[in-house]
């Protein structure tokens, strides 16, 4: 029963904007895949109308006209993008709104689900959580192989020393 739960809720993840309406932030390419370096089907121009089909990982699979592709996930924007450019978020009126108020009047935040501040106060450990994440750690060696692998520079950095003891 668990696991069903967890597929359902995977599922909505995956297809919560499919079939919906968005508009394009910046100019992007539309790709064949859902890789950077996947061939280009066509450039979109800034506020291009897309229709979403799916979404994967960090890429939406999208219908532009007749041509399906993929675009990077944030360089969308649900909803109606005229209303969003009368209310002043890009352009001359955000210019004058930041000059006026000095804010932009849009707010960008990033949350982290599941961690309530009371959780954040009183954690409690999940050993075997901590086990499972324990099975996908590797090596210097093996960390090496697979950047060599997939021809990444291996830049060396530093440890950062140990924080200073708090005197009580």
């Amino acid at each position: 029963m668990r696991w069903l739960l967890v597929f359902c809720l995977g599922w909505s993840m995956f297809s919560a904007h499919a079939g919906e309406t968005a508009y394009t932030v910046r100019s992007t390419d539309m790709k064949a895949k859902p890789f950077t370096d996947a061939a280009t089907l066509a450039s979109l121009p800034v506020n291009s109308r897309v229709e979403v089909l799916t979404r994967k990982s960090g890429w939406m699979q999208i219908k532009n006209g007749g041509a399906t592709g993929w675009v990077r996930m944030l360089n969308l924007r649900f909803g109606d993008a005229a209303a969003q450019k009368k209310s002043g978020d890009s352009g001359l009126g955000a210019l004058f709104n930041v000059a006026a108020t000095g804010g932009s009047g849009s707010t960008v935040s990033t949350g982290v689900r599941g961690l309530s501040e009371e959780k954040l106060k009183n954690p409690s450990p999940n050993p075997r959580a901590l086990a499972e994440l324990r099975r996908y750690a590797v090596n210097e060696k093996e960390a090496l192989t697979f950047g060599k692998s997939g021809k990444l520079a291996t830049p060396r950095v530093g440890y950062l020393p140990a924080p200073a003891k708090e005197a009580k």
